[in-house]
C-alpha cells in the first residue's frame, strides 16, 4: 500500500480575535476552477473559428456577468443536493445548518443542477440561445474537476472502499481505518484520484480536442451532452470502489446501496448518474450544425 501523503487541508491558518481562520486548499480549488473556467469561455468567445460565423453566444462583457450567476448556481446547488440526496432527515431537523457551508457537504449533481438554472436564468436575461452556454459551461468546467477532486484527496475524505491492490491508500482517520477484517492498516481505493483522472483529465482532454479541433461548438448542445454523458459514465464506474456515505451503510447494507434489485443495486452516486447518461446522449443525438447567415 502507499502511505499517505503529510499534506495539510490549510495551505495556511492565522489566529484572529481568539479564532482560527485558514485558506483551505479545497476553497483554492473552487477558485481556480472558476477563474480558469472564465477564462476559457471568454477565450472561445472570442476566437470566431470556432463558431459558425456569426455564431458565438456572447460577448466577453456579458461572460463576466455570467461568472457571478455560475458561483452562486455552484454554492446553492451544491449545498441543497447535498442536502436533499444525501442527508435530507439531519437537515431538516436542524435547518440552519443548511447554511453552515464550512461545515462541509457538497454534491456535483447538486452544483449542476443549480449551475444549469443559472445558465437558463442568464440566457433568457440575456436573450441569447441556452445551448451554447451550454456548450461554453462544459468545455470549462473540467479544470475545476480535477482541481476538486485533488482537493478531496489532499483532505482525506471520499475515499474508496478497502482494497488490496498495490496502489491502495492508507488514508487518516478512524473511519477510513476501521475495515471489516483488517487488524493491521487499512488501505482503501484513492477514489478521488480515479475521478480527478477520469472526469478532469480524460473527458477534458476529449472535450478540448473536439472544440478546438473538430468544431464542436458549431453544433449546439453537443458539446454539452458529452460532458453530461462522459461524467455520468466516469461517475457510474467510480462508484463500484468508491466508499458510499455513511448514512447509507448499515449491517444489511454494507455496500451501501440506495435502490436494491434482487441481490444487486446502485448507489446514490450512479442513480444521480443514469438520467445524467441518457440526457447527454439525447442532446448529442439531436445536436444539429448552426447555419451560416444568408
Amino acid at each position: 500500500m502507499i502511505a499517505f501523503p503529510n499534506i495539510s487541508p490549510d495551505i495556511f491558518s492565522i489566529e484572529l480575535f481568539g479564532t482560527t481562520l485558514a485558506l483551505r486548499w479545497y476553497a483554492v480549488a473552487y477558485i481556480a476552477g472558476l477563474m480558469l473556467g472564465w477564462w476559457l469561455v471568454t477565450r472561445a468567445v472570442k476566437t470566431p473559428r470556432l463558431w459558425a460565423p456569426g455564431s458565438a453566444p456572447m460577448t466577453a462583457e456579458q461572460v463576466e456577468r455570467l461568472l457571478t450567476w455560475v458561483i452562486l448556481g455552484v454554492i446553492i446547488g451544491g449545498r441543497l443536493g447535498y442536502v436533499f440526496f444525501y442527508q435530507p432527515a439531519r437537515f431538516l431537523s436542524d435547518p440552519v445548518s443548511i447554511l453552515r457551508l464550512w461545515d462541509g457537504g457538497m454534491s456535483f449533481h447538486g452544483g449542476f443542477v443549480g449551475v444549469a438554472v443559472a445558465g437558463l436564468i442568464f440566457a433568457r436575461r440575456e436573450r441569447i440561445p441556452a445551448l451554447p452556454v451550454g456548450d461554453l459551461f462544459a468545455f470549462a468546467v473540467t479544470p475545476g474537476l480535477l482541481f476538486g477532486r485533488l482537493a478531496n484527496f489532499i483532505n482525506a475524505e471520499l475515499w474508496g472502499r478497502p482494497t488490496d491492490l498495490p496502489w491502495g491508500v492508507a488514508f487518516p482517520g478512524e473511519a477510513a481505518q476501521t475495515c471489516e477484517g483488517v487488524m493491521t492498516i487499512c488501505a482503501r481505493h484513492p477514489s478521488q484520484l480515479y475521478e480527478a483522472a477520469l472526469e478532469g483529465l480524460i473527458l477534458g482532454a476529449l472535450i478540448f480536442w473536439l472544440v478546438l479541433r473538430r468544431g464542436w461548438l458549431r453544433f449546439p448542445g453537443r458539446t454539452m451532452g458529452l460532458f453530461i454523458a462522459g461524467y455520468g459514465v466516469a461517475r457510474l464506474l467510480v462508484e463500484f470502489v468508491r466508499q458510499p456515505d455513511a448514512q447509507f451503510v448499515s449491517p444489511g447494507n454494507p455496500l451501501g446501496l440506495a435502490l436494491h434489485l434482487g441481490g444487486y443495486g446502485l448507489t446514490m452516486g450512479q442513480l444521480l448518474s443514469l438520467p445524467m447518461i441518457a440526457i447527454g446522449l439525447w442532446f448529442i443525438l439531436r445536436a444539429r450544425a448552426v447555419r451560416a447567415p444568408a
